[in-house]
């Protein structure tokens, strides 16, 4: 009898973990484009979204070390908190005509594992953006399960032309092909020449294949990826970022990987990586650091 109740109560888990990952994508509110009149006008934004179950804190050291070597100023990053509901709080405020501003996104909901509703996410606080400022082209850049967030946004919205263009993507830690989930799957792995996955390939990854027709060819891209010396960073084969080649190349205006190396290397030091920081500028702004 007791078994039966175990197995009654498991169900009941399952099924309210599957309810609320569906259902969030359901019912994740839609911010709307409705553009205030007196918009002022700012120089292309660069948007920073953390891994999962992580923070806007993640993007400081990069943020602050931008500040620091004034590309941008602290009165040009603010700060986009969205709710569960996908709605979007704008902390800060940017002034007309500053130089590189960014937004550091922040999801209050770091653990969501859907990422079509990351995708959305990602949308609204662009489209948040575009309502109170005016500008023409952005900057994506993600750590982690924030790439995903990036990538699901462009799969899903690109026939949406009100949406700004893509000028520069740069994708750190990457898991397009894949987390590391057992020590016996390190290293099996396998891609192409050309990016392509070979074996291994999730779900998500053949979802985000439509890209390779759909990917804006405005963009730049650069993949940065972490290798401590045994082909992973960690959590993520170096595969597993590589195969990001795949998936934008045929349509992106350049590409470019970067491997990096030592115990600075691993999963979530990239984003506390002074080697990572100087290529980031370099990239997004012509700074040499």
């Amino acid at each position: 009898m007791k078994k039966i109740w175990q197995w009654i109560l498991l169900v009941v888990v399952v099924a309210g973990l599957g309810l609320g990952y569906y259902s969030g994508h359901l019912f994740a509110k839609t911010v709307d484009y409705q553009p205030e009149s007196q918009r002022p006008s700012i120089g292309t934004p660069t948007f920073f979204f953390h891994g999962y179950g992580s923070s806007y804190h993640a993007e400081e050291y990069m943020v602050n070390g931008a500040v620091k070597e004034g590309i941008t100023s602290k009165n040009a990053v603010i700060r986009a908190n969205v709710r569960p509901n996908g709605s979007v709080k704008l902390t800060g405020k940017i002034k007309a005509n500053s130089k590189n501003p960014v937004v550091e996104v922040n999801f209050d909901n770091p653990r969501n594992g859907n990422y079509k509703v990351d995708g959305k996410w990602a949308r609204n606080v662009i489209v948040t953006l575009q309502n109170h400022y005016r500008f023409q082209r952005i900057n994506l850049v993600g750590h982690s399960m924030g790439n995903m967030a990036i990538m699901y946004y462009l799969r899903e919205y690109n026939n949406d032309h009100q949406l700004p263009i893509l000028n520069k993507q740069v994708a750190i830690a990457g898991h397009f092909n894949g987390l590391v989930m057992a020590d016996n799957n390190k290293n099996n792995d396998r891609v192409a020449s050309d990016g392509k996955p070979l074996n291994n390939v999730t779900k998500q990854y053949h979802y985000l294949e439509a890209l390779r027709k759909t990917y804006p060819k405005s963009a730049d891209v650069l993949n940065i990826y972490g290798n401590k010396g045994n082909g992973t960073d960690g959590d993520l084969t170096i595969q597993s970022a590589q195969s990001m080649k795949y998936l934008v190349q045929p349509r992106a205006k350049s590409y470019q990987e970067q491997e990096m190396k030592g115990h600075q290397a691993s999963h979530s030091r990239l984003h506390h990586n002074d080697d990572v920081n100087a290529l980031l500028y370099s990239f997004l702004w012509n700074r040499t650091v």
